[in-house]
């Protein structure tokens, strides 16, 4: 597509910058966002299946809700874990891997179903292994996006997903119905096994640009570690995954009572049930394509709030609601209130997260918001057994009203800011003694000389580089100024390794490197701040050998370059 043709195209339109279509101009992303789409609608034919069956087989509603439980339930118990694979190892060979999971789970499941073998547990088992494919390709998926598409596009991009499912979502149930009232289960089972293939031939197709890393990866405990660390370091992730639970558990009532809103409040079928689940999704839709225009025009907090106190109000006339032309519409308004909410906090995340962890935050992401809808589906079906479907999605539709209130505690962060990955490697620090990767606690210590009028000053900054330093793999940080020398202030943190240390340093992103200039500026004179950069040993550790490398293995390390080629 030439320079001239995008100039052409006026501003806002789909496919100029800002328009929701733009990624779709990127060959790779279209191809697997195509392909998605129809692996979507296997998932959602499957779901219509599944949940159909299961009121087939018993009319307990804490056992068809179950059914939502078990697929969504995988990505919150799998997906920190999922996040650091695909932070760790190529996201192509993941994603196929997952899928290749999820395939057998629904191999299995279409025949057992054939076979009339099927029992309630074996479900939700086989629904749970199909969720575990799709926990593990989610975040390798969601954090390859940033690899398909520019960075200007990459909220579209995010958008445009969200509007995957949701079209999948819109007319996914709806065929699952007709095809469960025609053939049965079975035949919704075999439906979305043959659309797992689409996905699988266009990952193991993409011709994947890997970056060569300076460092071996970590291992998959370390990993979840750091990932986890990172979250606990970053208080506007924080803010969003509570946001996105709280969201999830209200929500999740709508799509787990929903076979019973179609069967007992509607006196409905199948078919019923594959329309109100249509016109959810046709509000995702509608949520997602209109979701530039929602960040253009109001803040985060504001778009949520609204968001929730819509889905909170849709959901009440659901549960009053016999008519469903009434239901309909009450479900096309939630689905547009979800849509928008989850992809708002979905942006939040992937534009404050840097890429070496955004596999892991993106798996935070989504077990707070599987995890929301899991348990949620779990509470939900509990209460409606005690007080009916209509008074468990009136108290469902009360929370979602409330949890504007979180706002005072809680309020949401900007999702305008971009977390770019520093450009530019920091030069190797100076070691002249005979270490290994594995050689440590190390310890660094940065002197500072500071002008005691700007102390204040410089130790408020101090506090926003302690986040940094922590979230990106230090310990034990600490900042302390010496009682003679008043202007003398030293900071000091730990690492676990040499390795580890190295992974620290090069993991800054460019404003994270500008705030640490920012502290540098504080520093008096023409000598350049000091720091040191020490091995911790134990009483008895020291080895006595010059030409012995310290502590375990045999990668003896030793690179050149300046002592003060960063901190």
């Amino acid at each position: 597509m030439s320079t001239l043709q995008d100039q052409s195209r006026p501003k806002g339109s789909l496919f100029s910058a800002d328009g929701v279509a733009a990624p779709l101009k990127h060959g790779v992303f279209r191809r697997i966002w195509l392909a998605s789409l129809l692996s979507n609608l296997g998932l959602m034919i499957n779901g219509v299946g599944a949940a159909w069956a299961m009121t087939q087989m018993t009319s307990s509603a804490d056992m068809v809700a179950l059914v939502q439980t078990a697929l969504m339930l995988p990505i919150m118990l799998l997906s920190l874990a999922a996040g650091a694979i695909a932070d760790m190892y190529d996201r192509r060979i993941v994603g196929l891997a997952a899928l290749s999971l999820g395939l057998v789970g629904a191999v299995t499941l279409a025949v057992l179903a054939f076979l009339h073998l099927i029992t309630p547990h074996s479900l939700l088992f086989f629904c749970f292994m199909v969720g575990s494919g799709m926990a593990l390709f989610g975040p390798a998926w969601q954090a390859s996006v940033s690899e398909q598409v520019p960075a200007e596009t990459l909220p579209a991009a995010v958008a445009l997903n969200g509007i995957s499912y949701n079209i999948a979502r819109s007319f996914g149930p709806a065929l699952g119905g007709i095809i469960v009232a025609a053939a049965g289960a079975e035949a919704a089972f075999i439906c979305n096994v043959s659309l797992y293939i689409p996905l699988l031939v266009v990952l193991y197709l993409w011709q994947r640009t890997l970056e060569p890393s300076r460092l071996p990866p970590e291992r998959l405990r370390r990993a979840v570690v750091s990932g986890v660390r990172y979250i606990a370091h970053s208080p506007s992730i924080r803010i969003v995954l509570s946001r996105t639970l709280v969201t999830g558990i209200a929500g999740g009532s709508v799509l787990a009572l929903l076979p019973l809103v179609a069967r007992d409040l509607l006196g409905g079928t199948a078919q019923t049930y594959g329309v109100m689940l249509g016109c959810f999704g046709m509000g995702g839709v509608l949520g997602a394509l209109n979701i530039s225009t929602v960040r253009d025009r109001w803040s985060s907090e504001i778009s949520i709030r609204g968001c929730a106190l819509t889905m909170g109000a849709a959901i009440i006339v659901l549960a009053i609601s016999r008519s469903p032309w009434l239901t309909g519409a009450a479900l096309i308004v939630a689905g547009t209130s979800w849509m928008v909410s989850v992809t708002l906090f979905n942006i939040g995340v992937q534009l404050a997260t840097p890429r070496w962890v955004a596999g892991r935050a993106l798996a935070a992401y989504q077990a707070a918001i599987a995890g929301g809808v899991a348990v949620g589906s779990w509470l939900w079906g509990h209460v409606a057994n005690v007080t009916g479907v209509e008074g468990s999605l009136i108290i469902a539709g009360v929370t979602m009203l409330a949890s504007p209130l979180l706002a005072i505690w809680l309020r949401m962060p900007s999702t305008d800011g971009v977390n770019i990955d520093a450009t530019d490697p920091l030069a190797e620090p100076e070691v002249n003694l005979a270490i290994t990767s594995r050689s440590g606690p190390i310890v660094v210590e940065v002197e500072y000389r500071v002008a005691q009028d700007r102390a204040r000053e410089f130790h408020d900054v101090m506090q926003k580089v302690q986040a940094t330093r922590k979230r990106n793999g230090a310990y034990g940080w600490s900042i302390s100024r010496d009682l003679a020398d008043p202007e003398l202030w030293t900071e000091r943190y730990h690492c676990p390794t040499w390795l580890d240390y190295l992974r620290q340093r090069n993991r800054a992103t460019q404003s994270e490197r500008e705030l640490h200039q920012h502290a540098i500026g504080f520093h008096l004179g023409p000598e350049p701040i000091r720091i040191r950069r020490m091995l911790e040993r134990p009483v008895g550790s020291v080895r006595w050998k010059d030409d012995t490398p310290d502590r375990g293995g045999s990668d003896v390390i030793s690179l050149p370059g300046s002592a003060n080629s960063g901190v």
